[in-house]
């Protein structure tokens, strides 16, 4: 099954912390330094519009990475994603940089409330113009748990089935006011009419909400919704909810296959394929020549730290591997208890052992490690080959990572998208005002809810 996209979808990927998905990034000479600064994150707006980007896309945890060993201590010595600020704020920073890049943040199904996220998104995509989203996750660790006050976090496709409800009423929420339910006639004092302006009750398992959500519709109807869904249950999930779903990729058979998957999966969902986004995770690393590539891209990849990678690895299977013998393979049970069950299936299928170990998760899961995501590498004319090549059969745009910032961005608007542009898979400019036109995503039904 093939998209008829054209255009190429382009998404940063990014994080309200010291450092990019790659935690060595903030080493690199190409990075700067002052994350904890405003002008840090409009800086790379400005950069990202420029260089046609659709959305920043900020990722999150809710908790310092401090399973390995049972200590924070690593984490803040290092700075393996020891900063974590609210992506929300940042990202509204960001939108009032740009006038067409749009913003999305992480927030939990897990940790917060449906009013609280339908308020909060409905009332960004207001402020922006209709230029927001929201990455819907489920939350992965204990260490999260612990700060919300819990003893331990939810069972995985527990998680799924209020993360199912919990968007459901969101959605209805979102779709409680008509588009045109504002009057604002200050003659006959008349504001809105009431008729189109519809209350939500709801009952449910996990869930209660009775009332009328405040907030009018945005002009884009609707926050866009980004889902990472990895595992089944995971895929399912996205293929009922999300816009945009992102996925990772070893190869391009996998990549192939995945985005195969996915699409089949929103038509059996009941949805139009071509009616979702869906975009793997690439690193891109570029420059003038091939010795300038290759110089680069040595440099960022020896930024690694094996026990850097240790410590995000427990943090996303919520297991301490800090006092497991690296050689002794994982039990049944050890694996089925594992937070992240698409990351553990993908070591599981890359080592071709059924029974991994702590050596196995740290050299195929790439876990802090600049090859975690897909590595395009080459002057601009040979990654555009690539990106072309792998457009419309493992993704119908990608999620660009960065392994410097703002330097891998500077680099790839500089460089990488004139020669999109000069192909005809970036255009020109925006198509539209709002995110979901950008994407070029359906508007969402008015529903009554």
């Amino acid at each position: 099954m093939t998209s008829s996209r054209r255009n190429m979808a382009l998404i940063a990927f990014l994080q309200a912390q010291n450092c990019s998905n790659y935690v060595g990034s903030w080493r690199a000479p190409g990075s700067a330094s002052d994350f904890l600064t405003a002008d840090y994150f409009t800086r790379i707006a400005r950069t990202l519009e420029h260089g046609g980007f659709d959305l920043a896309f900020f990722d999150d945890r809710l908790a310092m990475p401090d399973i390995y060993g049972g200590s924070h201590e690593l984490a803040v010595r290092h700075g393996i994603r020891s900063v974590k600020m609210d992506p929300t704020v940042v990202m509204l920073a960001m939108a009032m940089a740009t006038r067409h890049l749009g913003v999305a943040a992480t927030y939990s199904t897990t940790y917060y409330e449906p009013f609280h996220v339908a308020r909060h998104f409905a009332t960004a995509d207001l402020m922006t113009g209709g230029r927001t989203a929201w990455n819907i996750v489920t939350s992965l660790n204990d260490s999260e748990a612990a700060n919300f006050g819990r003893t331990e976090h939810l069972d995985h496709d527990l998680r799924y089935e209020r993360a199912d409800e919990f968007v459901d009423i969101v959605t209805r929420m979102w779709g409680s006011w008509e588009s045109d339910a504002l009057i604002l006639d200050k003659r006959s004092g008349e504001f809105a009419d009431p008729a189109k302006v519809h209350r939500l009750e709801h009952e449910g398992e996990f869930f209660t909400s009775h009332g009328t959500f405040p907030v009018p519709r945005s002009p884009q109807g609707r926050p866009v919704l980004l889902q990472a869904g990895a595992s089944g249950r995971g895929q399912a999930f996205a293929a009922r909810w999300a816009d945009v779903i992102f996925t990772h990729f070893a190869n391009v058979e996998s990549g192939a296959r995945t985005y195969t998957r996915l699409r089949q999966g929103v038509e059996d969902a009941g949805r139009d394929p071509d009616s979702v986004v869906i975009a793997p995770l690439i690193n891109v690393v570029t420059a003038e020549t091939a010795e300038l590539v290759e110089r680069k891209q040595a440099m960022l990849e020896g930024l690694a730290r094996d026990e850097d990678g240790l410590a995000l690895l427990c943090e996303a299977l919520n297991t301490d591997f800090g006092k497991r013998p690296y050689e002794e393979p994982f039990t049944d049970a050890e694996l089925r208890v594992m937070s992240y069950q698409g990351l553990r299936d993908r070591v599981i299928t890359l080592s071709g052992k059924e029974n991994p170990s702590v050596r196995d998760f740290v050299e195929f899961s790439g876990r802090g490690r600049l090859r975690e995501a897909e590595i395009v590498a080459g002057t601009p004319d040979v990654v555009a080959d690539r990106l072309e090549e792998l457009h419309g059969t493992c993704g119908d745009g990608f999620v660009i990572a960065a392994a410097s910032v703002p330097g891998s961005y500077d680099d790839f608007s500089r460089l990488i998208t004139p020669e999109l542009r000069r192909r005809g898979l970036v255009g020109q400019d925006y198509a539209a005002d709002t995110l979901r036109g950008n994407l070029g995503l359906p508007m969402p039904a008015e529903v009554a809810v």
